[in-house]
């Protein structure tokens, strides 16, 4: 038989400089040699540990010569270190903490997440999940070193092809084989398998390869990265459930569902043919290079600078790469901005923006903590900034943006802008059962504002409730499918033309308030991302940027 197990994977995204300044370069980083960051080769019952498979897949090159080495790829990602991230330790405690009647569904439900291959062993044990205190972290568990291993080869391809892209499948509820002893599980990959090397793969890692198409389609990802949390009221009920991230869904209601795979862009095709292992074997094309990029360029830095202290198995030279990767995706195939209008009545500069999504989701998607908005500044001749909305802070805050001011507010949704205090946020913002603004999950009832960018063929007057628009966006005509259009109008203030006017999209991975509502706690976890914080600037990720001039 088989049991249902969980799986769901918060990914994660991203920053760039302060207070106006240029965006502040990405850290250099020094190599470090390879043999200290051994990856573990520990064996279960029902999963092996990274450093099973990666002593057969590694010194691999395609087509040009290229090392797409998985354990080089992988290890240095947020899968590889999803159960390392110190924000999403400081956030299961804080969620702990803030519903103590909950703490044991909320440390299952998360570990079946970020540690996967633990928690499911917990599963056939017929036990559930536990991180926090004498749980997986605690390097006395017995399972400790599979859950640092975060989301591993052995789980991602033990996955059954059973209901995938059903709504059953979805809140990690895919399918694993339970009932298989060891040295006769199926492990899943996209190729035929001839003995020979069934054989070898057998005996090396005691798993037998058998072809699966369904590792490489998007309805696997689905089944991680659409998520429902429960929603609790004042009275410590559970009254409902919450759509926490649901990009799956939203790229079914895109273009892109009949365009491109989740693997086309975060696991891209290598040029030419691969060996896959150091024991030989047929060349594989396409074959796809682990890199799982993302967005959350800051999270990997937390991992750069604090490697030693949160366990990393991966070198700064690594995880830099895998920070590099992240930084090309970001600003090269997530948005375009262009200033198509400008005009000058009189005494103000009239100024039409237009930003176009690129992506096959909401962008930003995901967890909601992820934000991203147009810096837009208006100089004069002679440099003196005549107007400035969307200016940024070294602690991670907006200039002006209601949230970061105060918990309780937001900035809405604008389609004009005539005040350098406005700022247009694209964001999804978390109501209570009170419609109060909130960054704690179970709290999370309703989406009082989403009006995060959307992919191209999106209509947001035909999706289900649960990927809608909410806030001023449902009703702003150039808020559409692809692409968003709005207007500054700028007071020149007696200025000297040419007026210079740059429009910047930047992205953080952790907005402001989602950071500082952890500090509350008073928690080791919480206590530690707070006290991290503190030393790696959340500066944001320049995405893309635009400039033109006017009144020569």
């Amino acid at each position: 038989m088989y049991r249902i197990c969980l799986l769901l994977l918060s990914v994660a995204l991203l920053l760039v400089a302060c207070s106006g300044m240029e965006p502040e370069p990405e850290p250099t980083v020094t190599p470090l040699p390879m043999d200290e960051y051994a990856l573990p080769v520990e064996r279960g019952e029902y999963f092996a540990a990274s450093g099973v498979c990666s002593s057969c897949h590694k010194n691999m090159t395609d087509g040009t010569g290229n090392d797409v080495s998985l354990d080089a790829f992988w290890r240095g990602t947020m899968m590889a270190n999803a159960s390392r991230d110190p924000y999403w330790q400081a956030s299961v405690r804080g969620e702990v903490i803030s519903n103590p009647d909950y703490d044991a569904i909320i440390q299952d439900k998360c570990t079946t997440c970020h540690t996967p291959m633990a928690r499911t062993t917990r599963v056939f044990q017929e036990d559930q999940g536990i991180l926090l205190d004498e749980g997986f972290l605690n390097t006395v568990n017995d399972l400790h070193t599979l859950a640092l291993d975060g989301v591993s080869c052995t789980l991602c391809h033990q996955i059954e092809a059973d209901s995938l892209g059903e709504p059953e499948s979805f809140d990690g509820h895919y399918r694993i084989d339970d009932m298989t002893p060891v040295g006769e599980r199926l492990s899943y990959g996209p190729y035929e398998i001839d003995e020979t090397q069934s054989v070898v793969m057998k005996s090396a890692s005691g798993y037998l390869p058998q072809q699966g198409e369904h590792i490489q389609s998007s309805e696997l990802c689905a089944s991680c990265h659409t998520l429902y949390t429960s929603t609790v009221d004042n009275s410590g009920e559970i009254v409902g459930i919450f759509p926490e991230q649901m990009p799956y869904l939203e790229w079914k209601a895109s273009d892109h569902a009949d365009q491109s795979t989740c693997g086309d862009c975060h696991m891209p095709a290598a040029e030419g043919a691969v060996v896959l292992s150091v024991t030989g074997g047929p060349e594989r094309s396409p074959f796809s290079i682990h890199s799982f990029a993302g967005g959350n360029t800051y999270a990997l830095k937390l991992l750069m600078n604090f490697g030693e202290d949160l366990d990393v198995t991966a070198s700064e030279q690594q995880i830099g790469a895998a920070l590099d990767r992240a930084l090309v995706q970001l600003q090269n195939q997530t948005a375009e901005i262009q200033i198509e209008d400008l005009e000058i009545n009189g005494d103000t500069l009239e100024v039409s923006v237009k930003v176009t999504s690129l992506v096959g989701h909401k962008f930003p998607t995901g967890f909601p903590s992820r934000r991203v908005w147009i810096h837009l500044k208006v100089t004069d001749d002679a440099g003196k900034v005549l107007f400035e909305s969307g200016l940024w802070d070294q602690n991670g805050s907006i200039f002006g943006n209601a949230n970061d001011l105060d918990a309780a507010a937001y900035e809405p949704h604008y389609e004009r802008i005539t005040d350098h205090e406005e700022v247009q946020i694209y964001e999804a913002i978390m109501g209570d059962v009170d419609g109060a603004v909130t960054t704690t999950l179970l709290r999370g009832a309703e989406y009082l504002k989403d009006n995060r960018l959307l992919p191209d063929g999106f209509s947001k007057a035909a999706v289900s409730e649960d990927i809608a628009v909410y806030g001023n966006a449902a009703s702003d005509p150039d808020f559409q499918g692809g692409a968003d259009k709005m207007v500054y109008l700028v007071p020149l203030d007696g200025g000297d033309g040419p007026f210079t006017i740059t429009a910047e999209l930047l992205y953080q991975s952790i907005g402001y308030r989602w950071a500082q509502n952890l500090d509350r706690f008073d928690a080791s976890e919480p206590q530690r991302f707070i006290n991290f914080y503190g030393q790696v600037e959340n500066t944001p990720t320049l995405v893309v940027s635009h400039t033109v001039k006017i009144g020569d």
